[in-house]
């Protein structure tokens, strides 16, 4: 039996897709037409997925058990080798570079709900909104303060917040100060 989205929801407050509950889901489809259709469904779950629970990085074999790949209702999950080839396919242009492998081992990587860029823009903004630019903020300030609890970057990833923020000082937009444990940035 197929849990419905209502258990789900109560179970952890994210709606899963109605393609969850369909079992052919959760194989390798054949042909081609139709592999691409379930990767890039499979892309935007994962994304949707991550984005509910905050999670910006996925440790593909931790995950396997976890309902990202594994409908227990259904009796059937993703294998390894199905998750990567997900994950492969989120890596790469056709899946609009929605993830980043760490390392050649494919081992994890990260799941960008939204791109470093993406991150990038929705703080520049805040701090445009917030007459900010000029001032000095540490990295801290930005994820944890309490101008940011907020916003949807408060508890970002500081790796996460890192590249995000390389972009705005790559454009010119923003300069960091200081060394990994003290960064500061300034706006422009």
């Amino acid at each position: 039996m197929a849990v419905t989205a209502q258990q789900q929801e109560t179970a952890s407050d994210f709606i899963f897709p109605k393609s969850y509950n369909f079992p052919p889901f959760f194989s390798a489809q054949p042909t081609a037409l139709t592999r691409q259709a379930q990767l890039r469904k499979w892309s935007i779950f994962v994304q949707k997925y991550c984005r509910h629970h905050r999670i910006y990085q996925l440790t593909i074999i931790e995950v396997l058990e976890t309902p990202l790949f594994h409908n227990v209702a259904l009796k059937k999950r993703l294998s390894l080798k199905d998750a990567k080839a997900v994950i492969d396919y989120m890596v790469s242009k056709e899946g609009d570079e929605r993830a980043e492998w760490l390392g050649p081992e494919k081992s994890s990587a990260w799941i960008w709900w939204r791109k470093p860029e993406e991150w990038a823009t929705i703080i520049a903004a805040w701090v445009e909104e917030t007459g900010q630019k000029g001032t000095v903020l540490t990295l801290y300030e930005i994820v944890q303060g309490e101008a940011t609890e907020k916003q949807e970057f408060y508890g970002l990833d500081m790796d996460i917040l890192r590249k995000s923020l390389n972009t705005l000082v790559k454009k010119g937009k923003a300069q960091i100060f200081g060394t990994d444990d003290q960064q500061g940035i300034k706006f422009f």
